[in-house]
This record gives C-alpha cells, structure tokens and sequence, in this order.
C-alpha cells in the first residue's frame, strides 16, 4: 500500500494502471466476441458468453486492487452473506456518483452473478468500454423527449422493445440486472428541482423496475436493494482514484420476488399504483437508513475524539 504518495501522483498511477488493465482486458472481450459472432452457434455462444463474464469479473479484480494498493479506503459492507453467484438478481441503488459503478463491482464481484446495466445510447462511443459493453449484451437505450415523441409518435415504446430484448437475453445465463432508480446522480440542485420529499435521495422512477420484473420475474431468484453512503461526501472518479474517498458504507438487503411485484405496470393502473406505493416506501425506508448510517458514524466519530 502506498497511501502516502500525494493524491495527484496516487490518481495518476492508479488511472494508468486501470487503462492499461481497460485496454488488455478489453482486447480478450473483442476477441472472444468476434468468434461468438462469426460462430452464432447456440453452445459455442454460452461458452463465449461465460468466457466473456470472466474475463470482465477479472478486469474488476485488477481495478479493486489497484484501488487497495494506492488508496485506504474503510469499507463497510452490511447483509451481503445471503448471496449466490449463481442466482438470478435485480440490484437496485441509490445513485451519487460515477463512483457508485465501482463501488458496486468491487463489493459484488464473484458474489452474485456478474452486473448488467442499461446504459444511454451515447455510451456506446466511450473508448474501449463502450465496445466491451455491447460485446456484454449491455442493453443501449435511446431516451427521447415527450415533446420529441410528439412530433415522432411511432418511436414511442421502443425503449420498451428493446427492454424486453435485453431481458429475454439475460434468461441464459445467470445475471443481475442493476437498476439505478432515480435515474440519474443525485444533486441538491435536482433534489431541489423535484421538490423531493426524501432528505437524502431524488424521486424513484418505478417503470423500468417494474418492467424488468415483468419481464424477468419468472427467473429472477432476488431483489437485492443497496444504499451506498459516502460518510464525508460523494466525489468523482478522480477523487476516488486519488485518495480522496475513506469511508463507504454499502448496506444490502435481499428481498424476495412475489407474485405482486409481477405485473403490467404500463396497462393496469391498480398495479401500477400499488407497484409505485411498494417502491416508495422503499425509498422511505432509504432515506431513513441513510440518515442513520450518517448519525451513527457522526456520534462514533464524536466519542472517539472527547475519548
């Protein structure tokens, strides 16, 4: 461990050494998915597929060390010993920073199958990466506007389309499909835009877990809600990488998939109403966790400087 180094020398070694282990890593992904393209059998495929997982399960070991060599981090990670690597599982999280994608890789990685996020179209042009996602079977969505789809009424539903392609896809082999539900990374100035009633989080979206859900629910095995804390305060990548993050709280609980989470949430209003109470609630129950992680670290911290 080299925590002492400054942070700029610390965030520069470390992003070396994750662009190094991007660009190998990522030129094994490309070329097991082009034999898994030129040889669309069915077999061959599952065996690229989970050749695939691995080497991408190995990318996020590479990266977790790298982070453990240069960096102190304290982590404190709650409820995950009820997990199975080879279960179906929907993640869903709370969503802060970049960081959260890293966080989460890094605490789940060989402990549940590998994760899968629905990504914006645009990602797909990110260098390196944004090739290794689709050669993952990354879903790509294109969001649109509703004054966009106004104007063009026959795109409406496609994100659907292509949800439940994804879905069928990730029947396979085993995945967790990872949800953040508010959408996009919280600010005070979004929190505020809102007019959310949470302290600590933004409204939660529940169309795309319901759907998922709908889609998926005859597999998946879990609901697995995460909230991530970051005790002195979210930061970026860069931050992450330099030093600049100590303490992350990840605190997990696994639900069970019922048959009332199972539904045609855009067509029935009775379940989409009731699905909508469910998720907010959770979302209640998350603030309320959030508030408590931050008050007890804050009357630790306090007794241990009077002590």
């Amino acid at each position: 461990m080299v925590d002492f180094l400054p942070g700029f020398l610390k965030g520069g070694l470390s992003f070396l050494l994750y662009l190094i282990n991007t660009i190998v890593l990522c030129s094994a992904i490309f070329l097991v998915a082009f034999f898994k393209f030129v040889i669309p059998i069915p077999w061959f495929t599952r065996q690229c597929d989970r050749l695939l997982i691995g080497i991408s399960s190995l990318w996020i070991t590479i990266n977790s060390l790298t982070s453990k060599f240069f960096n102190r981090i304290e982590w404190d990670v709650r409820g995950v010993s009820d997990l199975d690597p080879n279960g179906w599982y929907l993640v869903i999280s709370n969503h802060q920073s970049w960081v959260d994608i890293l966080v989460l890789q890094t605490v789940f990685n060989r402990r549940i199958p590998f994760l899968k996020f629905f990504l914006k179209k645009e990602l797909i042009w990110v260098p390196f990466l944004g090739l290794a996602w689709w050669a993952l079977d990354f879903p790509f969505m294109q969001r649109y506007s509703k004054k966009f789809l106004e104007k063009h009424p026959h795109l409406r539903g496609n994100d659907l389309k292509r949800t439940r392609r994804a879905c069928e896809k990730f029947k396979t082999i085993p995945v967790s499909v990872m949800n953040f539900v508010e959408g996009t990374r919280f600010s005070e100035l979004k929190h505020s835009a809102q007019g959310s009633e949470f302290k600590s989080l933004l409204k939660p979206k529940a169309g795309g877990v319901a759907f998922v859900l709908g889609a998926m629910g005859d597999c998946l095995h879990k609901v697995v809600n995460v909230t991530i804390v970051y005790p002195d305060g979210a930061d970026s990548f860069w931050g992450f990488i330099s030093g600049r993050v100590r303490r992350i709280v990840l605190d997990v609980e696994v639900l069970p998939v019922t048959s009332e989470m199972t539904g045609d949430f855009f067509n029935n209003s009775t379940f989409r109403d009731d699905f909508c109470t469910w998720i907010n609630r959770l979302w209640k129950e998350k603030d309320r966790k959030i508030l408590a992680i931050r008050d007890g670290l804050r009357d630790s911290k306090s007794t241990v400087n009077q002590g």
